[in-house]
Formats: structure tokens, C-alpha cells, sequence
């Protein structure tokens, strides 16, 4: 009796970049899905590899969609390789940007809300500044955060601001933040503060 291999065969079925670029760009789940089947395991061995956790890993991919879809939305995907490849080279870029942030950030990726009780981790004059710059950022952008910063996960986060799924929130909180972050930079307070701490 012959057996019947289509289930097999198409578990294997390469997906062309085409229908991968489509799939992102219409944030479609299934393509979402093999993204993270096929791509994941090459962006965490070289994040492990390169002083990274598990939990950076994640982190790293997300970011690395996001990138990608941004790219595809806005026209400027520029292939030079197959989209592997490419998707790699973003995922690289993404993990160099994070360790560089996190040699020069000076407690800025705690969380807006990371206000722990313990006395020696709370700067006043850089809670002051984070304040001041959190009511410039807009009201969503804000909920979002606070949202964060209360412990919600990302699909919370998605159902309470109506948003597609889990990544659609990701990406919000990703660009929020980045928004924030400039905000701080931008702050002649916060200009003298880092002066200071040198």
C-alpha cells in the first residue's frame, strides 16, 4: 500500500520570500509561525554566542520582525540576499545595537515602571526627568507603558488597546519606549545629569 507523504512533504515546503515578505506585511500568523520555526534557532545561537541570554533572544527577534516589517511597509527593503540571510544581518545589527545601549545606558532600560522599593536603586533626579518626559509622550503611548509597567502581558496589552495580536503590542511597546528614551536624551536636565556622572 502506498504511503501518502503529502502531510510529510509539506511540512517541508519551502516558502518563498515573496510569500514571506506578503505574510509579514499582511502580519499574517501562519508566516509569523514558520518565521519563527526556520529563522529562530540561527538568531539565538549567535546572541548565546555573543554574551547574550534566552531572554535577549526573544527579545532580539521581536525587534528583528519589527525592523523587517517596518522595512516592508515603508518600501525600503532593499534584498541583496535571499530573505534568511537578510533577516540574519538585521537580527545582528539589532543584537550589536543592544549590547552598545546597554554599555552606555545608565539605568534608563529600567522599565519606566521598574520603580523597585530598594533605596539604592532609586535616582531621584532621573525619576524626576522620566516623569517629565513621560506626560510629553502621547495618551496611547502612555497606556501602553502603563500597562507594561503593571505587569500585563503582551496579549493584554493587545486585547485592552484593541490591537491585532501579541506582536502589534510588542511593536508598540518597542517604538513607546525607543520614544521615551529619545524624550530623555533630548532633556538639557538630563544632558547635565549624564555630565555628572562621568
Amino acid at each position: 500500500m502506498p504511503i501518502d507523504t503529502s502531510n510529510q512533504t509539506r511540512l517541508f515546503k519551502k516558502i518563498s520570500d515573496i510569500d514571506i515578505i506578503n505574510g509579514v506585511r499582511n502580519q499574517d500568523d501562519k508566516i509569523l509561525n514558520w518565521l519563527y520555526d526556520h529563522y529562530f534557532p540561527s538568531v539565538r545561537n549567535h546572541v548565546l554566542n555573543n554574551s547574550g541570554s534566552d531572554e535577549d533572544v526573544s527579545d532580539v527577534f521581536q525587534d528583528t520582525i519589527i525592523v523587517l516589517y517596518n522595512q516592508i511597509t515603508e518600501d525600503n527593503l532593499a534584498l541583496t540576499t535571499d530573505l534568511k540571510g537578510y533577516f540574519f544581518g538585521i537580527a545582528r545589527n539589532v543584537w550589536s545595537s543592544h549590547l552598545r545601549k546597554k554599555q552606555k545606558t545608565i539605568e534608563l532600560e529600567v522599565d519606566i515602571a521598574d520603580e523597585e522599593d530598594d533605596e539604592e536603586q532609586y535616582d531621584p533626579i532621573l525619576e524626576r526627568i522620566i516623569s517629565r518626559v513621560f506626560q510629553k509622550l502621547k495618551p496611547d503611548q502612555q497606556m501602553v507603558m502603563n500597562l507594561f509597567a503593571e505587569g500585563h502581558s503582551y496579549e493584554e496589552i493587545a486585547i485592552k488597546m484593541d490591537l491585532k495580536n501579541e506582536i502589534n503590542a510588542r511593536r508598540k511597546k518597542y517604538v513607546c519606549k525607543e520614544a521615551l528614551l529619545e524624550l530623555v536624551k533630548e532633556d538639557p536636565e538630563y544632558q547635565e545629569y549624564l555630565r555628572f556622572q562621568k
